[in-house]
């Protein structure tokens, strides 16, 4: 029964439109102005295309919520003009339960390097109605790869 919850709730995490813009150039796959999504879905994602060994270029204005995981892939970079979005998890703008927070805070920080991954636990979950917004640029100061 608790299992079933969880996947319940698990699949209203962060709705919204998946992707904005994607396309395929080879093995790359280019993102461009992603909104997010339901977490559990972008982690199934990343672990197909870290799989296929794909990796992804974040370009455009923005790359909210989840869209920020594709940071754990190998070979991600981003450009220096795109908006990064980043808050705690919840279920679609509602607060979790203090385990389902911690749990899925430790699910989406796995997808960042550090320090963005130091960064997120300490402060960048601590928001779940407005973002920390975060250029490329500092990303890319931060040790990211730039397109």
């Amino acid at each position: 029964m608790l299992a079933a919850m969880a996947m319940l709730v698990c699949a209203l995490w962060l709705g919204g439109p998946a992707h904005a813009s994607r396309t395929m150039q080879g093995n790359v796959i280019v993102v461009r102005d992603d909104r997010g999504g339901k977490v559990s879905s972008r982690a199934a994602e990343i672990s197909q295309m870290k799989a296929r060994g794909q990796r992804v270029e974040i370009r455009g204005r923005i790359c909210l919520s989840s869209c920020t995981m594709y940071l754990a892939l190998p070979g991600a970079c981003v450009e220096a003009t795109t908006s990064f979005g980043f808050h705690g998890p919840s279920n679609r703008g509602a607060r979790l339960s203090e385990n389902d927070f911690e749990y899925w805070s430790q699910v989406i920080a796995a997808h960042y390097p550090e320090p963005l991954r130091a960064w997120y636990m300490e402060t960048g979950r601590t928001q779940i109605s407005e973002y920390f917004q975060i250029s490329g640029a500092e990303l890319i100061r931060l040790g990211l790869r730039g397109c």
